[in-house]
């Protein structure tokens, strides 16, 4: 996790996450919500395979700067508000 300016990408069959590492606050928001994905300990630090991808967009809009950004395999991406949307409520309730 340098301080370099690149985007690395990291993919898995239904998602790919980026990270920007000089955004990251380290708030480590991203390391509680999903230990077994992002762990700094390994190389890669960051293993989408080891979670679904919906868990795993869910843990990256908790991520405060937004150096950690996702694309799902479907053409979804994050929402530009960086919150989770829930398909349960109806808009306008």
């Amino acid at each position: 996790m340098s301080g370099g300016s690149e985007k690395k990408a990291y993919q898995a069959q239904s998602i790919t996450v980026t990270f920007e590492a000089r955004r990251c606050l380290h708030a480590a928001e991203c390391v509680r919500g999903l230990p077994e994905v992002f762990d700094i300990a390994k190389r890669p630090w960051i293993q989408p395979d080891n979670a679904t991808a919906e868990r795993l967009a869910e843990v990256v809009r908790r991520c405060p700067s937004g150096a950690l950004q996702y694309e799902l395999v479907d053409g979804g991406t994050q929402t530009p508000t960086g919150l989770p949307q829930s398909p349960a409520v109806p808009p306008g309730s």
